[in-house]
């Protein structure tokens, strides 16, 4: 069996590197510098999908050799993109907003060898329990996740936050759907089990 090309993760998430790790492979993180923004009309669904792709592209033309993974993580409120709260006061204000509702977490994964791409999207719908200002407020300030999109991060504390998760790749969640990444790799003849 030839050797398949080197692995890089576009991605400078100490959460996607955690998740890829789970893998046993191989890889180099680079991180893709690219303009992350979301146009006003764009659809989410859609919108997660370009930025992974654009990752993988952008560290792809500087290293042709090599199999790279883009992944990016959107979070669809209604019809709201929302991103990564920055601050505090903004993780607050979002968690207030899902409060007893249902969130999408749209993550996508773009896998980039030569000209040859390839990639898939994971939703996962999260319904947000009834949340008081206290529990808010005890929360962000205790699990701090303001790199985190949705303003949680659901592989620690978060998972207190919610009623249900409903996907079919857990890791999704956290940021990289690693069912799908496993199927895009095995495709291009990374040895996995």
């Amino acid at each position: 069996m030839p050797t398949p090309s080197p692995l890089i993760l576009a991605s400078g998430s100490p959460y996607r590197r955690a998740l890829l790790e789970r893998l046993g492979l191989p890889f180099e993180v680079v991180p893709a510098a690219i303009d992350e923004a979301v146009g006003e009309a764009e659809d989410p669904e859609a919108a997660a999908v370009r930025l992974a792709q654009d990752k993988a592209a952008a560290v792809a033309a500087a290293c042709p050799e090599a199999a790279v993974i883009g992944s990016d993580q959107l979070v669809a409120f209604g019809t709201e993109i929302q991103g990564k709260p920055g601050t505090a006061e903004q993780a607050r204000a979002q968690l207030a907003r899902y409060a007893g509702r249902e969130v999408h977490f749209l993550t996508a994964v773009s896998i980039r060898q030569g000209e040859a791409e390839a990639h898939e999207l994971q939703a996962v719908r999260v319904r947000f329990r009834a949340l008081d200002t206290e529990a808010i407020e005890r929360y962000v300030e205790t699990d701090r996740p303001l790199d985190c999109a949705g303003a949680i991060r659901s592989e620690g504390l978060g998972a207190s936050l919610l009623e249900s998760v409903d996907s079919s790749d857990p890791a999704a969640l956290v940021g990289l759907p690693l069912i799908a990444v496993a199927r895009l790799l095995r495709r291009l003849g990374y040895p996995l089990p």
